[in-house]
């Protein structure tokens, strides 16, 4: 596909209107719908059941029922029909389409506005067309409050559409069902790799711990048992409050300011870099740590281990490592914190922030088999932390890279020239 010389042979010498949403399909506005009324079975709802859920543009299941006699009091949606989102908290969310294509008729309720296209334009052309930039400068135009966004039904209908060769509506269509096609193409495509890239990891990790249990795992005889109390020495992290005070944070002689969120769950390494950076002012009151140091996550997300790879200081919700005892390889050591954190991790207090104290986990166990055993482990796992964390890191990468492969092509075939540019 070569830039606009793809779009102008399919155009074929054709021209381009844009065209109110309004003249092109008829535009209904949902009404509400009550959650007391869903049900197991029965019409579907595809509203607040699936608009919320799938942000695609198309979808065959339906995960929400409502009762034959609600339904009658909700609007129709029909094999088709773009159902539009018209209020939320956010502002992404707004214009946001799904065309449906079930095989029976299904309602919709409040919030929502349904394009019901006439038979020049094909729902799913529009719905392509909702994801441009154009169609969102459009859309931040006629959006209005501020806590909670909504576009009406009325302001949809001004936004403007192009359609390829209006004159010849059989062209035109066909020309529509080309570009739906390639997108179709290029959306599943993307579909199918990440499915492939998450099994893989999914078999790698599989193996991995399976390999970590086996390597990491001793029996009472075959390796002496010692706390963490008695092999190393450690602390909290440590930051001034409030936390919200901005002379914590940033200006000149800042720091890495490491939180739990700072920490890789792959690895055994802090993010490259830290969400914050403390000030110079906050740094007394705060713990430096040195490159080459073991931190753990101790709220939220715990069991997060890294060997810091750069100077850094640390909030208190992580504690911090040092004198380790001679007897044990840093990094040995620090798969066996791992290890016992994802362990004790699953009975820890609380129940939204989980939290292991500097207490709970100084009576921790840890298996101390000889030095060059130990080196041994570390380097067999390397190896599989390494594969792993390759694929955990290059999914997103990859999966990143396919989107905007799938936003350039997508832009490509649907910027057609403007009124004004074609004057």
């Amino acid at each position: 596909m070569s830039d606009l010389s793809y779009l102008e042979k399919l155009l074929d010498g054709g021209g381009v209107e844009w065209k109110p949403l309004g003249e092109l399909g008829e535009l209904v506005r949902g009404n509400g719908l009550p959650k007391r009324d869903f049900t197991e079975t029965g019409v579907p709802a595809i509203h607040y059941g699936q608009i919320y859920t799938y942000y695609g543009l198309s979808t065959t299941s339906t995960i929400s029922f409502v009762s034959p006699e609600t339904a009658a009091t909700l609007k129709k949606v029909n094999t088709g029909d773009v159902v539009i989102t018209n209020t939320s908290e956010n502002y992404e969310d707004v214009g946001t389409p799904l065309v449906y294509l079930g095989k029976v008729q299904a309602v919709t309720g409040g919030h929502a506005t349904i394009f019901k296209p006439f038979k020049d334009v094909l729902g799913k052309y529009f719905a392509y067309f909702t994801q441009t930039p154009t169609f969102e400068k459009a859309k931040r135009i006629y959006s209005k409050g501020t806590r909670v966004i909504d576009v009406s039904a009325n302001d949809m209908s001004k936004i403007l559409v192009p359609i390829p060769c209006p004159e010849d509506p059989e062209k035109s269509l066909a020309i529509q069902a080309e570009i739906v096609r390639i997108l179709d193409a290029f959306t599943e495509l993307t579909a199918e790799l990440t499915a492939e890239l998450t099994a893989e990891l999914k078999v790698r990790k599989k193996q991995y711990n399976h390999y970590r249990e086996q390597l990491l795992n001793f029996e009472e005889s075959d390796a002496e048992w010692k706390t963490l109390g008695v092999i190393a020495e450690f602390r909290r992290g440590s930051f001034p409050q409030p936390y919200g005070n901005e002379g914590w944070y940033d200006g000149e002689g800042k720091m890495p300011f490491v939180q739990v969120v700072d920490v890789s769950d792959t690895g055994f390494k802090l993010n490259s870099t830290t969400k914050k950076n403390i000030s110079k002012l906050a740094q007394p009151k705060s713990v430096f740590v040195k490159k080459g140091t073991v931190v753990v996550s101790l709220q939220g997300t715990l069991g997060r281990v890294a060997v810091t790879q750069y100077d850094c200081y640390v909030d208190r919700t992580l504690a911090i490592f040092t004198g380790i005892d001679e007897s044990l390889e840093q990094k040995y050591f620090a798969y066996q914190l791992k290890r016992k954190f994802d362990i004790e991790k699953v009975r820890a207090r609380g129940s939204t922030l989980k939290t292991i104290t500097k207490d709970d986990f100084s009576k921790f166990q840890i298996p101390i088999p000889p030095l060059a055993e130990q080196e041994r482990i570390v380097s067999i796992l390397d190896k599989f932390d390494a594969l792993t964390t390759s694929l955990s890191e290059g999914l997103p990468r990859e999966i990143k890279l396919r989107q905007q492969q799938y936003e350039y092509y997508r832009d490509l075939l649907l910027s057609f020239p403007k009124p004004e540019e074609a004057a």
